[in-house]
């Protein structure tokens, strides 16, 4: 699955998860950064992402409105870039399974 990392999640994070979501970009990489969820939501779209945030907003508008795009939902304050990709690697089967199923929103905790 193709993972597209909002502004508030390091921009290292698909780097270091290459191995496990090899084509994932971070929104700065598109050159989406400072911008809204709906153009962010939008981009994800037209180019197959979901999308990883914290931000809640993502996950109210999935559940309301559906998919796509699919949003994984990390659901913890102030952690490390470490501990997101501790999480996302832990949780690599269920994001991989958000992708072939009509869930729309998957939240770690």
């Amino acid at each position: 699955m193709k993972l597209l990392f909002d502004e508030n999640l390091s921009f290292r994070l698909p780097r270091v998860l290459a191995d496990l979501f090899p084509e994932s970009r971070h929104v700065e990489d598109v050159g989406l950064e400072q911008s809204d969820d709906e153009s962010i939501g939008h981009y994800a779209v037209e180019h197959g992402f979901a999308i990883v945030t914290k931000d809640a907003e993502f996950a109210e508008h999935c559940l309301v409105k559906g998919a796509p795009p699919k949003v994984v939902w990390i659901r913890r304050g102030n952690c490390s870039t470490a501990t997101v990709e501790s999480l996302l690697r832990v949780h690599h089967h269920e994001i991989d399974e958000l992708g072939r199923s009509d869930a729309p929103l998957l939240r770690l905790l």
